[in-house]
């Protein structure tokens, strides 16, 4: 998968903007373990986005182990976005 561009005003593809959204929120702990993110939805609507550029940010998110999907359920935030989150905020307490 390609990494974000290094230049902030280079294209990006619309599922990049919807996974970082998602990522900051997850990582901010505005999303905790258990929460539910955005339906596919709603991540269309919020985000002015195609539901296939919506699945993908999640099936990124799934990967990344950051989220679970339960299928008729939607996805929640799992447990291993924590540690994702104490990494990202340089692990010292």
């Amino acid at each position: 998968m390609p990494e974000s561009p290094t230049d902030p005003n280079a294209p990006r593809a619309p599922y990049m903007r919807v996974l970082e959204a998602l990522t900051a929120a997850i990582t901010a702990g505005t999303y905790g373990p258990g929460d539910p993110i955005p339906s596919e939805a709603e991540l269309c609507k919020t985000h002015g986005v195609a539901r296939e550029t919506a699945r993908r940010a999640v099936r990124v998110l799934r990967e990344r182990g950051l989220v679970e999907t339960e299928w008729g359920k939607g996805s929640r935030v799992t447990g291993a976005a924590k540690q994702h989150r104490d990494e990202s905020a340089g692990g010292e307490e």
